[in-house]
């Protein structure tokens, strides 16, 4: 059961801007299973497209490749929006680097972030401050909907998080060192995924200013590809997003995987 907020939902609320194409709506839950999937059926309603899904809890929440999202409730800003992309199926990995985009552009004004291929926010040490999952609905070579899917660590602290993420996690308030306006930080992000979205579907692929804010490039790394390990240094991404690895073997190119390691420095 889909449960409306209440109370502390009018900060987010405020946030909508009527006529806007993303964000026009404002949807907030105290508790959901995913927001993801709120998203998607909303594309079957009308008015539904580009209203921003937001949870203080998700009971169901998810990352790629099926794993979950783990994050308590109050201190963090967890939204989707489901969106009718204006481009062709061999368009739609423009998405993921879009949303990312976005999202780092909307953390800009409170502290430096930078993008971990394929769908990471991290802080200069690489530790882990968000995720985004880009879920996408094809029809031959027609895209038909597409779920953008963000999640930022705000006003969670490290010495708050389980063991086993806090070595490798950070949030915004412990960059900046201060509490952070969720609600402000959202009116951001919508506001950016407006622009990142009109551009791609323009016609202009955002792969060099991601490419420039990729903190994965120049790293050695070892990517979990579902059927093995690539270990390599990570020298580049293709034109369409793919991360370009040369390792012992040669030069190889990554469409899908997980960059479980990285560090700066030489071969071993």
């Amino acid at each position: 059961m889909v449960r409306p907020m209440l109370g502390s939902a009018e900060p987010f609320a405020e946030v909508a801007q009527p006529g806007r194409r993303i964000g026009h709506r404002v949807e907030i839950h105290e508790s959901i299973g995913s927001t993801n999937d709120r998203a998607r059926e909303l594309l079957d309603e009308p008015g539904g497209e580009g209203t921003a899904v937001v949870a203080e809890e998700q009971r169901a929440g998810r990352g790629r490749r099926g794993r979950s999202w783990t994050s308590p409730p109050g201190v963090n800003l967890m939204m989707s929006i489901g969106l009718r992309p204006r481009l062709d199926a061999s368009e739609a990995w423009m998405l993921g680097p879009a949303v990312a985009l976005a999202a780092r552009s909307a953390c800009a004004p409170i502290a430096a972030v930078a993008l971990k291929w394929p769908n990471d926010l991290v802080d200069a040490d690489g530790r882990k401050l968000g995720g985004l999952l880009v879920e996408t609905t094809l029809h031959g070579d027609e895209l038909v909907a597409a779920v953008l899917g963000i999640g930022i660590n705000v006003n969670w602290r490290v010495a708050d998080m389980p063991a086993e993420l806090a070595e490798g996690a950070t949030s915004l308030a412990e960059l900046a060192h201060r509490e952070v306006d969720r609600a402000g930080l959202l009116g951001r992000l919508l506001s950016e995924l407006e622009v990142e979205v009109a551009s791609i579907e323009s016609g202009a692929s955002p792969i060099d200013r991601y490419r420039a804010a990729c903190a994965t490039i120049g790293r050695l790394v070892t990517i979990d590809i579902g059927s093995g390990l690539v270990v390599g240094r990570a020298v580049d991404l293709d034109a369409h997003g793919a991360l370009v690895v040369d390792t012992a073997d040669g030069t190889v190119t990554i469409t899908t995987g997980d960059v479980v390691h990285a560090r700066s420095g030489e071969w071993p």
